[in-house]
């Protein structure tokens, strides 16, 4: 492992946007230790994994942005995978996004980026389908990663072997600065309970939904999703369906994730509830109905970051110090790679122009010119 090049930077987060920041940062030769409260609550353990820029139907900068972080994911995935020794469970298998109608289907922003499909189609690609979807459109470039079982577990073992250092079950209370306003601390609770103050002259905010309860300039809010799995047959559906208000993520060996609720009235609110629940057993059956008879696995549930934009916040913060890797409510497995490399650019200082340029498309400051 390379020496490192000084202080440590500080990663405010345990989740997939806080130790892919941390896994970049220490490859690059950076002492980083990672504050978390409880990481089993951030969004990387809860989403399904899907790796959709088009079918997603994103547009404008935020597609730019999540096709550059499609092409990186492959070599990202690799230098995890060589750190960790672990797999991450990346598979390309491409999404299929199902409509009632030829219009609905050529009327889809991303229409252009996929294969056409008829019902004839759409039978061949996904056997089963409910009788309700007559057109599609295949998205052979899209993917999905298993993030809640392989990929958060290898970026954790790919950090520790890196040496950056963790301090799980410790809260953040807030962030301290200097009288120039440059940041030189955070408040901490530790799992003791007991508060002090931990140094920190850079670091990164990688809170997720709960960033903006440490600078409440960032208009970031959860929005809670829930989700269940369910134990299908080896094969038994090859393709990603992402339907209108719920999507199937089959894992290679059978398991089906299916998700997701949209919950912005919840808050911080946990638990199920049985509208949500509902709701997903309702998709589920409108889009694959024999998968309706499979057995149940798991329920759980998430809180996304979600902006006005609905894309992310990166860059630098209103405190200089303090760099951003937040907000990237239901994107964030596909951004992680572009964000780390990004984000850990502007740290370090070593950034290109277009990658500056790209970068500055999603500073805190476009909401200040709202």
């Amino acid at each position: 492992m390379t020496a490192a090049k000084g202080p440590a930077i500080t990663v405010l987060g345990g989740g997939l946007m806080g130790l892919a920041m941390a896994h970049q940062l220490a490859r690059r030769g950076e002492a980083v230790r990672v504050l978390s409260r409880r990481r089993s609550e951030a969004a990387g353990f809860v989403a399904a994994g899907m790796l959709a820029p088009h079918a997603e139907g994103l547009s404008g900068d935020l597609l730019a942005l999540g096709q550059a972080s499609l092409q990186l994911i492959p070599s990202w995935v690799a230098q995890i995978e060589a750190d960790s020794g672990l797999s991450c469970g990346l598979r390309p298998c491409g999404i299929v996004v199902p409509f009632a109608t030829p219009a609905e289907r050529d009327a889809y922003p991303t229409a252009a980026f996929g294969q056409r499909l008829d019902r004839r189609g759409l039978e061949q690609e996904i056997p089963g389908i409910g009788e309700r979807w007559q057109e599609g459109l295949l998205f052979e470039q899209d993917g999905q990663i298993d993030n809640r079982r392989r990929l958060m577990r290898a970026l954790e073992r790919a950090c520790v072997e890196l040496g950056v250092t963790f301090q799980e079950g410790s809260q953040v209370l807030e962030l301290v600065c200097e009288p120039t306003g440059a940041l030189s601390g955070v408040r901490l609770r530790s799992a003791e309970g007991e508060e002090h103050h931990l140094p920190a002259e850079r670091a990164v905010l990688a809170c997720g939904a709960w960033s903006a309860q440490l600078l409440p300039q960032l208009p970031i809010a959860p929005v809670k999703g829930q989700m269940l799995s369910l134990q299908g047959p080896r094969q038994a559906l090859r393709r990603v369906i992402f339907g209108p208000g719920t999507y199937l993520v089959p894992r290679q060996d059978g398991l089906l994730v299916v998700g997701a609720t949209s919950e912005p009235e919840a808050c911080f609110s946990e638990g199920l509830t049985p509208a949500g629940q509902r709701q997903l057993q309702e998709g589920l059956a409108s889009l694959l109905p024999e998968a309706s008879a499979w057995p149940p696995m798991e329920r759980w549930w998430g809180f996304r970051p979600h902006t006005p934009d609905e894309a992310p916040l990166l860059g630098t913060s209103p405190i200089p110090g303090l760099w951003l890797a937040a907000g990237h409510h239901r994107n964030g497995v596909l951004l992680a790679a572009i964000t780390a490399e990004l984000v850990a650019g502007a740290i370090l200082g070593d950034l290109e122009p277009a990658e500056q340029d790209q970068l500055n498309n999603f500073s805190w400051r476009r909401f200040e010119r709202n």
